[in-house]
C-alpha cells in the first residue's frame, strides 16, 4: 500500500476552502488556482470590490491588459506586500486572472467570464 501524505490541519482547511471555492485543491508554483467561472458569487465580487483600494485596481485592470503586481502597487503608492494581499482577495473573488511567467505575475480582469456570469458587471465596476 502507498504511503500517503501527512497534512496538518491547517493545509486541511485550505484544501476545503479552495475546494468549496470552485478551485483545484492541488496548484502547482507555475499554476495559479482561480475560482471556475460556474462558481462565481456576486456578493464575493461586490465584498471583494467594496475596498477603495481593490476597486482602483480594476479600474487600473480596465484597460485589458495584463500588469505586473509590482507596478499596480507602485501606481498606488502601496507596498507590494499590501498590493499582493489585495491582488490574493480579487483572484480568490474571481475578478482577476493570474498568470504566472517566470518569477513574474501577470494579473488581468476576467472580462469574459465576468461578463458571462453577470452582464455589464464590469462596466459598472471599471468606470469612474
Amino acid at each position: 500500500m502507498g504511503h500517503l501524505p501527512s497534512f496538518g490541519i491547517s493545509k486541511v482547511i485550505e484544501l476545503s476552502k479552495l475546494y468549496h471555492m470552485g478551485m483545484p485543491a492541488t496548484p502547482t508554483r507555475d499554476r495559479i488556482a482561480h475560482p471556475d467561472t460556474s462558481a462565481l458569487d456576486l456578493a464575493a465580487i461586490m465584498r471583494a470590490a467594496g475596498d477603495p483600494v481593490r476597486l482602483e485596481i480594476v479600474r487600473m485592470l480596465g484597460d485589458g491588459g495584463e500588469h505586473l503586481c509590482g507596478e499596480l502597487s507602485q501606481a498606488l503608492a502601496i507596498p507590494t506586500s499590501t498590493g499582493s494581499y489585495h491582488l490574493k482577495l480579487l483572484r480568490e473573488a474571481g475578478i482577476t486572472r493570474t498568470r504566472a511567467v517566470g518569477t513574474q505575475r501577470l494579473i488581468s480582469l476576467r472580462t469574459d467570464d465576468l461578463e458571462s456570469r453577470f452582464p455589464g458587471l464590469v462596466g459598472v465596476l471599471t468606470s469612474s
